[in-house]
């Protein structure tokens, strides 16, 4: 198997590979700490939109207006050790218009029971993004 090197990808690229899938990982501070959580998503205008119970943890501690978070997804093969990731970093905020809270509810089913009427935001303000490639196919911009 050949050695496996990073390939960034352009935001552009990024955005449209988080937009392929539908569970990511928001990374947010609860207790001083960083707490990572699955989410479903969907993107709408370049933005990241969750659902989630505003009584949980990541209800309270993601609604406070501009809170930051991450955003990560991923599609990987671990037998042949390619695919991608994106992480993304920004804001965080409740989607506050009644008629855009109901269209994303529409769009977006989330997959667990209870209260998930809180519909969340992420502004994305740093996008990377990487995929492996093997060096027999990696370009100039592969880093090691």
């Amino acid at each position: 198997m050949d050695p496996r090197f990073f390939q960034e990808l352009s935001e552009v690229e990024a955005l449209e590979r988080l937009a392929s899938v539908s569970v990511g990982r928001i990374v947010f501070t609860h207790r001083a700490l960083p707490a990572v959580r699955p989410v479903n998503h969907i993107v709408a205008n370049g933005h990241i939109i969750i659902r989630t119970d505003p009584d949980t943890v990541l209800g309270r501690k993601v609604m406070p207006s501009g809170t930051v978070v991450a955003f990560e997804t991923d599609e990987l093969d671990m037998a042949e050790h390619l695919g991608w990731a994106v992480t993304v970093t920004g804001t965080a905020r409740a989607v506050d218009d009644p008629w855009e809270a109901t269209r994303f509810k529409d769009l977006l089913r989330p997959w667990l029971v209870g209260d998930m009427d809180q519909v969340i935001r992420i502004h994305p303000q740093i996008i990377t993004g990487f995929t492996l490639v093997p060096s027999s196919t990696a370009d100039g911009s592969a880093q090691r």
